[in-house]
């Protein structure tokens, strides 16, 4: 059976092999997984078998079972998603819970979602807080068209800006500005997290060469009682609070992932330039 011999390729690469096997099963046959599991007698015609077998081929030399798809769910939005950006990840839903719990009181809030990639946060914001005023931006053209194209296919307004950091954005502040930006040492961009964008991950030969820039830019974007949600690695937290407070940061909260692991900064500041 097509799908038992994916799933035994799959076992040395994968964590999941069995769900990794059903999902690229169920793509390549446009049906639903629980349509496979429900009538595994079903043939599968040839010319699926053979894509089929490409596909995990590819997912069992670690590419990410999101670019085999094309399509990644984040906060329950249905997002494409293509080599050309980040595959958003489950641990970054902590920013969007974050970026809304400090909107809850604001009528209008401004939110920026700095990297945006897919648009995946900006999107996930918008969609559940329809009256905020959200901008993603991202250095990448390639980047920005998907999230453009992920923001009409869900009929979601966003404005998207090309813009180095804070370039495009002279003048503005916002009540809210998330990031979820590149940490990843240099050196350490390697494995599968080659197969995404390097831009997307390369934290300089620290990994910390983007927070540097965000930490020191950002003053000028905030509306006073405004704040930045900064994703992390799990290994960075102490490093990155020093930063902060060495740029005049106060830490308003802290939060870890589902593994437990530290993950996310909400940073606030009491002068406001």
């Amino acid at each position: 059976m097509v799908l038992a011999k994916a799933v035994s390729t799959l076992a040395a690469a994968s964590d999941t092999p069995q769900l990794d096997a059903e999902v690229l099963l169920a793509f390549v046959t446009a049906r639903a997984r629980s349509s496979l599991l429900a009538f595994p007698e079903r043939r599968v015609a040839p010319g699926e078998a053979q894509h089929f077998a490409v596909l995990a081929a590819r997912r069992a030399a670690g590419e990410p079972l999101a670019y085999l798809t094309g399509a990644r769910e984040f906060f329950s939005l249905a997002l494409a998603v293509t080599r050309a950006v980040l595959v958003p990840r489950p641990e970054t839903e902590l920013l969007v819970d974050e970026t809304l719990a400090r909107c809850a009181v604001l009528a209008q809030p401004a939110v920026l979602d700095v990297g945006t990639g897919s648009g995946a946060i900006a999107l996930a914001v918008k969609h559940e807080r329809p009256a905020a005023a959200v901008t993603g931006i991202d250095v990448s053209e390639a980047a920005l068209g998907v999230a453009h194209a992920n923001a009409v296919r869900l009929g979601l307004d966003v404005r998207w800006l090309r813009s180095s950091w804070f370039e495009a954005l002279a003048g503005e502040r916002f009540d809210v500005i998330v990031s979820n930006p590149p940490y990843v040492a240099s050196a350490d961009v390697t494995g599968a997290l080659a197969f995404e964008p390097r831009l997307a991950l390369d934290g300089g030969a620290d990994g910390y060469a983007a927070y540097r820039e965000i930490l020191a830019a950002a003053p000028a974007h905030l509306k006073p009682g405004g704040a930045l949600v900064l994703e992390h690695g799990h290994e960075q937290r102490a490093v990155l609070v020093a930063l902060a407070d060495a740029g005049g940061w106060r830490v308003a909260a802290a939060r870890d992932d589902l593994a437990a692991r530290a993950r996310m900064l909400v940073l606030t500041r009491s002068v406001v330039p």
